[in-house]
């Protein structure tokens, strides 16, 4: 296992959110982190690379415990994509470049900008290299910000709810090239997601949080309408259309049922 993370707590003052969290991630693979709002998905994605520091807890990269490292050594071992991006008067070139701070002493090297070189073209953005940011989509944005944390040449990507302001098409640009990137380049991934299909499609597992604990943890073959059931207190039928899986929500308490039937 590349990562593994064992027991970590964190809490804001007001309120606990994450109690015990346990699991492991493997080369190559894809994590899917779901659960309603306020379970605690972004709070963890933020405490694997210490943006918040855990109570409690420990996380392992390929054996090395990243909680006692410093932020550019957490840098160089662990990529993240954040919600909301806010340089955004920056060309894209520029702002993939800096994904090479931890590895700058005074200025960017030779192989800095080989490295932004490659990237821009795994991801088709040279075309959008002088461009200033806020001139881009909002998919165009996101993999602009995918492109940074990939020229930190991470073992792990972070990636916080990546998809939450696209349309369908981007949506599935930006999961195909996470799974991509990870089939091709051996980069693992953990993303928080909202869309449970999208996670059903493109996550090899999927952690469900309820109440700052792992309430499930499973491959995605083996997620249940039970466990989402459990999780979002929606009653689903969970089935599949031409090998894709497909989630839809029946309804979510029995008075809305009992009113279509009167």
């Amino acid at each position: 296992m590349i990562l593994s993370v064992a027991g970590v707590h964190f809490q804001y003052p007001s309120r606990p959110v994450l109690k015990g969290v346990s699991f492991e991630l493997g080369k190559s693979q894809i994590l899917g982190v779901l659960g309603i709002n306020g379970a605690g998905k972004s709070t963890l994605l933020k405490c694997l690379n210490r943006i918040l520091r855990p109570e409690k807890g420990e996380v392992l990269l390929e054996g090395k415990n990243l909680l006692k490292m410093s932020g550019n050594q957490i840098a160089r071992r662990m990529g993240y994509v954040p919600q909301k991006y806010g340089e955004e008067k920056l060309t894209v070139y520029d702002t993939v470049l800096l994904g090479r701070k931890p590895y700058i002493q005074w200025a960017a090297a030779e192989t800095d900008f080989q490295v932004v070189e490659k990237i821009l073209c795994l991801l088709h953005l040279k075309e959008f290299a002088m461009r200033p940011i806020h001139e881009l989509s909002g998919g165009e944005m996101q993999k602009v910000i995918i492109a940074r944390a990939l020229a930190q040449e991470p073992k792990v990507l972070l990636l916080d709810e990546p998809i939450s302001s696209l349309d369908l098409r981007n949506q599935l640009e930006v999961m195909e090239l996470v799974a991509g990137i990870g089939l091709d380049h051996g980069l693992s991934a953990i993303l928080s997601i909202r869309d449970i299909n999208l996670a059903l499609r493109f996550a090899d597992r999927l952690l469900f949080l309820k109440d700052g604990k792992i309430h499930t943890l499973a491959d995605r073959g083996a997620v249940t309408p039970q466990i989402i059931q459990e999780i979002y207190g929606v009653e689903v039928i969970l089935q599949e259309i031409q090998g894709y899986p497909l989630v839809i929500a029946k309804n979510c308490c029995r008075g809305i049922e009992e009113r279509h039937e009167t």
